[in-house]
């Protein structure tokens, strides 16, 4: 029987993959997020979840399957993280004003014996911003732990206008592509 562990300490995730009936494990892996310079966005987010779920791997037995994951946010091509400080959540929320951007999440699932990983991309349509929302949005606290500086299942919900793709991916964990994935290995 294989344990299934999620390699991740968002809280948004473990409620996605508990969504799906599944019972885990979690475990905090430690890895570097860091763009190389070259990446590309897909490319990025690609890595970053490979990491994680090896990373998660080596820290547990290994008839272990683990789940890792990772999202991020692209305007104009430009991957905006996580902010470190207000001006920098500012600019970012101030860039997807009135705009379109992506929301790239992906989602790797790895065991002893092989590893299968999806990216999955969703369109999000933001309204207008005044300056004035941003920082009352900054004030909630929300946006600090958030790529692009936004949550979409809270507060943040109240920018985005339309989206075209997975809701699910958006908040951090595609149900769908994850579940499909898992049925691979379980």
């Amino acid at each position: 029987m294989h344990k299934l562990v999620l390699a991740s300490g968002s809280p948004r995730r473990k409620e996605l993959l508990a969504q799906l009936g599944y019972t885990f494990d979690v475990v905090l892996p430690d890895i570097e997020e860091c763009k190389a310079e070259q990446e590309t966005a897909a490319e990025y987010v690609l890595r970053l979840s490979q990491q994680k779920a090896q990373a998660g791997l080596a820290l547990v037995s290994e008839s272990s399957i683990v789940v890792g994951s990772d999202t991020v946010v692209v305007c104009d091509g430009q991957v905006l993280e996580k902010p470190h400080h207000f001006a920098d959540a500012q600019r970012m929320l101030t860039q997807l004003s009135d705009r379109r951007h992506q929301v790239m999440t992906a989602v790797t699932v790895v065991s002893a014996e092989k590893q299968h990983s999806i990216v999955v991309t969703t369109e999000v349509w933001f309204k207008k911003l005044t300056q004035e929302e941003i920082e009352q949005y900054w004030q909630s606290g929300e946006p600090c732990d958030k790529a692009g500086s936004y949550g979409i299942q809270g507060l943040g919900g109240r920018f985005v206008t339309r989206i075209e793709g997975s809701y699910s991916a958006v908040v951090g964990l595609p149900l769908y592509e994850t579940d499909q994935l898992l049925h691979e290995f379980i």
